[in-house]
Formats: structure tokens, sequence, C-alpha cells
């Protein structure tokens, strides 16, 4: 089991979900930073923080989406930012299942506003947002020498010291 734990080629394969993650990541936060009060009628249409936190999530949230995709793509603090994605997916699965639970009939809020109705919660929004909570799981888990800054600067420790 350590062997596969500390297997070099997991470097490889977490690099392409950690860039299409951190696309993702950054996509998603745009229209958000843009438009934080769109973006809190989003929030605030899920029915699940007090109406007193909504606009602090709105406005706290994208920034740390945007932060964290740059850090996974560029590979720094790499297992950081893969469990702040994991951890982030893994409300929005809570979230988007309870709003399903609930029927409601709303926008994820995910890629666009309510007012554009591009992206309606259904099933598949669940399946999306595991399917990527695992690939975050992955890089955290697996990704022990990313390729990016902190691999970089693992092999210059590594060189200094022997």
């Amino acid at each position: 089991m350590s062997r596969f734990l500390l297997w070099r080629g997991h470097a490889m394969l977490a690099l392409p979900a950690r860039v299409y993650l951190g696309v993702i990541f950054i996509y998603a936060s745009i229209h958000k930073i843009a438009d934080p009060g769109t973006f809190a009628l989003d929030v605030a249409t899920y029915d699940l923080l007090p109406l007193v936190l909504v606009n602090a999530m709105a406005i706290i949230m994208p920034p740390i989406e945007f932060v964290a995709g740059v850090l996974i793509i560029v590979g720094w603090r790499t297992r950081a930012a893969g469990l702040l994605i994991t951890a982030m997916m893994g409300i929005f699965v809570v979230a988007v299942s309870m709003a399903l639970a609930k029927g409601l009939d709303t926008s994820c809020g995910c890629f666009a506003s309510q007012a554009m109705e591009e992206d309606p919660i259904t099933g598949l929004t669940v399946l999306r947002d595991v399917v990527w909570m695992l690939l975050g799981a992955y890089v955290v888990l697996f990704d022990r020498r990313p390729l990016g800054v902190d691999g970089f600067l693992m092999r210059r420790r590594e060189n200094d010291a022997g």
C-alpha cells in the first residue's frame, strides 16, 4: 500500500486534475466576484444560511474559490488548495442535494446567476460536484510531489540537504 501512496506517477495523473479543477474554480468565481449582489441572491435562494450571513458568504467565498484555483494550477500549497477545493465541493454537494430534496427550481449559481438560468440544479449537478470533490481528494491524498512550485521547492531542499 505504501508503494502505491509514494508512486511518483501520481504527479503526472494529478496534474490534469489540478488544472481542470483550477480552471473550474477560477471560471466559477468570475461572475460571483463581478456581481456579488446577484450571487448573494443565489446563496439566499438555497435557504440554508441565516440571512445575516448571506452577504458575507457572497463576498468571501468567490475570492477564496479564485485563489484556490490559481494555487492548485501553479502547484503552490497544492495539498492545502486541494483540501480547500475538496471541502468546498463537499459543502456544494450538500447544498445542491438539499435544494433538490426541497424541490427548489433554481439555478445552481455555480457558473451563472439565477437570472441567466444556465445551470439548473439536477441530479447531474450533484454527480458532477461529487466527481470534482473526488478529484480534489485525489490531489490531497496522492499528489505528494506535485509538478509545480511545491515540487520545485521540494527538489531544491533535497539537493541542498544532500
